[in-house]
């Protein structure tokens, strides 16, 4: 069970503001909220003036789950929990007290039109590598994604991607981001910008976004203390090729 907090006994996963501890029951009401705050999210995003920024991105993540999840809007690094997080045997991202550096990577080469035309893969890989919170990062770094998309003039036709193709990539990305693996599968994805009042049906049609990521591997908070752990993040920081 992924329980950073310590007390999935008795607050439920992840501290729900219903306390509910059946995963199924929770992923169910979870994706309501989102649905229902999608559009606001959007809005807001479409209101900002100039770059989009960190502040931005947690705000997207407050609007979508903050009536379900009191702590939304807040990373790890700020919750104090969760420093080290992974996915399964393959995945594990960012320590905590850095994800806030890799997601602005990611926005700040995102702002470039050049840049987003050429690289959408990078600056997707480097939203996932920084996992800000303990949930929802994959809706949220869509949402961003999906505007900074429009903002460089496209949009990536995600109806025509098979999620499991899409997970593989983006986990080979985060192992080897200088392989270009997501640039590589996203590229041929590339199709004319969505209108904006369109957008909302169009990311709602998309299979994944009710929180099942299509794969079985739990998400995983490691001690502080575990060797092991922290021995594969400097490892996989290594194989990055990050210092």
């Amino acid at each position: 069970m992924f329980d950073p907090f310590g007390d999935y006994e008795t607050r439920g996963y992840l501290r729900n503001v219903d306390s509910i501890k059946d995963l199924d029951e929770l992923k169910y009401i979870e994706h309501g909220f989102f649905e229902s705050n999608l559009e606001a999210a959007l809005a807001y995003l479409h209101a900002i003036k100039g770059s989009i920024t960190y502040v931005h991105f947690l705000e997207v993540h407050r609007i979508l789950f903050n009536e379900f999840y009191p702590w939304a809007g807040q990373d790890r690094h700020t919750l104090g929990v969760g420093r080290l997080v992974g996915k399964g045997q393959r995945i594990q991202f960012e320590a905590s007290e850095l994800c806030q550096r890799a997601v602005e990577w990611g926005l700040s080469a995102g702002s470039n039109p050049k840049a987003m035309r050429e690289k959408p893969g990078m600056v997707m890989g480097a939203f996932a590598w920084g996992h800000p919170f303990l949930d929802g990062n994959g809706r949220t770094m869509l949402l961003v994604h999906a505007e900074l998309c429009h903002r460089a003039g496209f949009a990536i036709n995600w109806n025509a991607s098979r999620k499991d193709d899409y997970l593989e990539s983006l986990t080979r990305e985060l192992e080897n981001p200088q392989g270009k693996h997501l640039d590589a599968y996203l590229l041929p994805l590339m199709a004319a910008p969505i209108a904006r009042g369109d957008l909302r049906d169009h990311l709602m049609s998309l299979p994944g976004l009710n929180g099942e990521d299509g794969s079985d591997a739990p998400n995983i908070a490691y001690r502080a203390d575990d060797a092991e752990a922290n021995q594969n993040y400097l490892e996989l920081k290594r194989a990055r090729g990050e210092n």
